[in-house]
Order: C-alpha cells, then structure tokens, then sequence
C-alpha cells in the first residue's frame, strides 16, 4: 500500500512504500541521497552501500524519474535535521527502487529562473516546478472561496454556454465558428446575458467558466482566453449593493487564502492584501480631478482610465486609506455596454464601476437595465439590432427586477494576489497574440 509523503510522520521506526519523483540525487561517497517529490510533499531518502540492488538502482536515476521507493522510516540525527523543512527530521533508509519510468535529460535546471517564453515553451514541465505548483494552488484556493462565499449568500451557480448567436458587449473583438450549415456563431466573450436572463428564475446567480476576447492586445495583463468569475444578483437598489456584496467577497477571500495557503504566500514572497471594512470609492469625474490636482496631468475629457492612472490611484488608496482596493464609479454612458443603468441623479453616466486591485482593474460590474423599453432604445443608439437579441429580451419583456453583477478575471486576481508581472505567470496553458501552447512564429 502507497503511503503518502505528508503522512510519513505517523510512521517512525516502520517500513513503508512511496512513489513520486525524483527531485534531486546527491552522491556523498558510497551513500546515495535521493529527495522524492509527490502531490503531498518532498522527503529524503538515503541508499546505503550494502543495499547493492537498490545501490545499483539509485546510481542509474536523474531528476523526474517516476519511481517507488520501499523502506523504513528514520528519524534523523540531532545535527542532521533541518528546521525549515517539514520533514526536516526524518529520512527513509531505501531498501528497494522500482522504477516506474525514466525521463529524459532536462532542458535546463528547474531551480534557475526561466525567462516567460522558456517557461510557457516547456509548461509541461515546468509546471512541476514549487513556484508554478504554489501559484496555481492559490488560484485554485481563489476558485473554491468564491464559490463558497456566494453558496453561502444564497447564490446559485449556473454552466453558460461557449458557443453564442451574439456578442454580448457590443463590440469587443470576438472568434467567429462555422456552425451547422454554415450559420455563423461565436466564442462567448462574456456570460453577460445568460446571467440576467437566469436573474429572471433563481433571483442571484453566478458563473465560473472560460470567455474569448479576439483582440490583439500584447501586454503583461490580456489573454484571449481567461477563466470570468461572474456573478448576478436581483431586486438590487443601485450599483451600491453589488460593490458591496463584491467588498464582502474581497474579504471572504483574503481571508480564505490567510487560511490556507501561507506556506504558498511565503514561498512566492506575496503578502496578503489589505483590505479596510468598506472599499473606497469614487466617480471617474472625481479621481480625473484628484490626478489633475496632485500630478498637474489632465485626463479630465478622457472616458476611461490609462494603465498608468490606475496605478496612479491604487497607490493613492494604499497611502490615504491603507486599501489594496478602490472602486471607480460613473463611466460615461457612450463608454458603457447597453445594458448599463444610467443614473437619474447624474444623467449621461451610469451605475458602473471598476474595481481597481494593486494598480489593475480586477472587475467591472454595476447596475443594468432592466426596463424592455429603456433597453430596446439604448441597442438602438448603440447601433445594435434589437431583433438579433430577441431571445435575450424575452426576459425584459416578461418582467424583470432590477439587477446587477460583475465580470472578474481569475487570472487577474490570482497574478494580482501574488504581485506577479505577467498575468500569463497565472494561466494554465495561456492563449495570447503569439501563442496557442506554442509560438505561432514557430
């Protein structure tokens, strides 16, 4: 039976069976150190010179090796324990190694820092690596706080479709299918749509799933896929409530990973993020304004914020509110997605919002419209074809609360999390201008 590297502390003085890979080798005279590796850990394992079958064996095996190891386990000598691992003071005395399967020798050394195409090139290795396993440990972690907070509030999480009749932003670039008789379709770019239309039946819903962006960004924070964490909710009174459930999931979050991963945080050199009771916020017009006063630079005619005003304004946060967060609030109505709720009391801007995490936006969300009439008019002014929607509006037709949600990028939110440079460090097999696994140049 198979005992697992996590679990060898409950079985000092008695014989057991691993199996994992080699991580390192290490020849010190006639003993052989073999470190294995497993989903649970890494432990040393020593082969003495009179065990010459498994001496034999020892000699012949390179890093990634797949191998099983049976022997017994020691506790290791007072000034040969090392305190900075968790199985620092133990080591398994080999007595047999069967080798499962050989590997090849290695490109380069998996300790080295790789440059980002040599390690997107070689993922399926390097995603072997104790950096690449923490990064998307934690973005798994991300993905489980999230569906629980939202279960938790009474969401009901729905599957939306990928193939789609439509784009739902009204725009964006987007990957056109040959579907069946040579109809067109197309990869969806947002489960924007879906989601009101579940509002409609389950009140507050949310989406975890792949959206497409045919768009030929080249930069450290664009992918063409990504994975969108969507949520929508109803009977809502403004924008307000939606930031304030998104503030709740912050935290929720930043909690669940102060739970969970804090060995991975340290590994990466990430800190958790700080996060005041209520998230700041402030209109567009406002934070134009403040950037105007304090760097003599006007964006005030702009109707979105640069890169570089971004990071701007969360420096800003971190200074006067000691927030990782700030929201910006009122976009201007030509800027925003048909569906965005103009505000009454501010005509020409909406109840929208981003959400700017460590100088990223993280999320866009806000209020939508929910009145059949406003919509069909503002498609209209869009230039949008209100029949091409007409599945969509049979919801608005036949009577919806007001609404709102979010869009997130997980991606996003784990790179933001670990202060990583490259969004693409936290894609699992990214696609981007220049790759589909491998270089297109290639």
């Amino acid at each position: 039976m198979r005992t697992y590297i996590k679990d060898l502390k409950g079985h000092v003085g008695k014989n057991i069976n691993i199996a994992g890979w080699v991580d390192v080798r290490r020849d010190h005279g006639k003993l052989i150190f073999v470190d294995i590796r497993d989903v649970t850990g890494k432990v040393q394992t020593v082969v003495h010179p009179d065990q010459s079958e498994a001496h034999a064996q020892a000699e012949k095996i390179r890093p990634e090796w797949v191998v099983e190891i049976s022997g017994k386990v020691n506790k290791r000598p007072d000034k040969m324990v090392n305190p900075d691992h968790p199985l620092g003071d133990i080591e398994i005395s080999i007595e047999k190694i069967t080798v499962i399967s050989a590997a090849a020798e290695l490109p380069f050394d998996l300790q080295e820092k790789l440059n980002i195409d040599t390690y997107l090139d070689h993922l399926p290795l390097t995603l072997r690596t104790p950096r690449a396993k923490a990064i998307f440990t934690v973005e798994s972690k991300i993905v489980q706080a999230y569906r629980e907070f939202l279960v938790g509030e009474g969401f009901t999480e729905f599957q939306s479709p990928k193939i789609v009749g439509g784009d739902a932003e009204g725009g964006a670039g987007v990957f056109r299918v040959n579907y069946i008789d040579d109809h067109d379709a197309y990869l969806a770019t947002s489960p924007q749509l879906y989601k009101q239309i579940m509002v409609g039946a389950f009140e507050k819903v949310f989406a975890i799933g792949n959206v497409f962006r045919a768009e030929k960004h080249h930069t450290t924070r664009h992918l063409l896929e990504y994975t969108s964490l969507d949520f929508e909710m109803g009977f809502i009174k403004n924008h307000l409530d939606v930031m304030n459930v998104v503030t709740k999931l912050m935290h929720y979050t930043n909690d669940f990973l102060q739970k969970n991963c804090v060995d991975e945080f340290k590994l990466l050199d990430a800190e958790f993020a700080k996060i005041p009771e209520e998230i700041p916020y402030m209109k567009l017009r406002e934070a134009q304004e403040l950037i105007k006063k304090e760097t003599g630079e006007d964006c005030t005619k702009e109707k979105d914020l640069t890169p570089e005003h971004e990071r701007w304004l969360s420096a800003y946060a971190l200074k006067k509110f000691d927030s990782d967060f700030i929201f910006i609030t009122h976009f201007p109505i030509e800027k925003t997605a048909f569906y965005a709720y103009e505000d009454e009391n501010d005509p020409g801007y909406t109840n929208y919002f981003d959400l700017l995490f460590r100088g990223v936006e993280l999320n866009s969300g806000g209020q939508r419209v929910h009145d059949y009439e406003t919509l069909m008019k503002r498609m209209e002014q869009k230039g949008l074809d209100p029949e091409k929607f007409s599945f969509y509006l049979q919801a608005f037709k036949y009577g919806m609360p007001p609404h709102g949600g979010i869009g997130m990028g997980l991606e996003r939110m784990t790179a933001r999390f670990l202060n990583l440079s490259n969004v693409k460090e936290a894609t699992l097999f990214p696609r981007e201008i220049n790759r589909i696994d491998k270089l297109l140049s290639t």
